[in-house]
């Protein structure tokens, strides 16, 4: 009894280790459709009724023979640019500017 409590924490610990090493990584995410435009730095698709513009660089594997019309899926992260701190509701600081 006591090995099979012992090793269910063990599994239980393993697991729980092994998703937050995993979970360094940013969430990829994909847009499916036609390819509206395409630059240098951006490849617009159409989605639904929407125009999704994702950046690329010189890292991007893009064909070399994509063309404007073509059907694309293209996997992508999310990267924050700036990070800018706001004061909590309720601080001195937004009670200060209220006055």
């Amino acid at each position: 009894m006591k090995n099979t409590t012992l090793f269910s924490l063990l599994a239980a610990v393993s697991l729980s280790l092994s998703s937050m090493a995993l979970g360094g990584s940013a969430k990829t995410y994909q847009v499916t459709g036609p390819v509206l435009e395409m630059n240098d730095n951006m490849i617009a698709v159409q989605k639904g009724k929407d125009r999704w513009e994702i950046a690329r660089d010189a890292s991007s594997k893009v064909p070399s023979d994509l063309k404007v019309g073509d059907q694309v899926t293209i996997t992508y992260t999310m990267t924050a640019r700036d990070v800018e701190m706001k004061p909590a509701k309720g601080s001195k600081a937004s009670a200060q500017k209220k006055e």
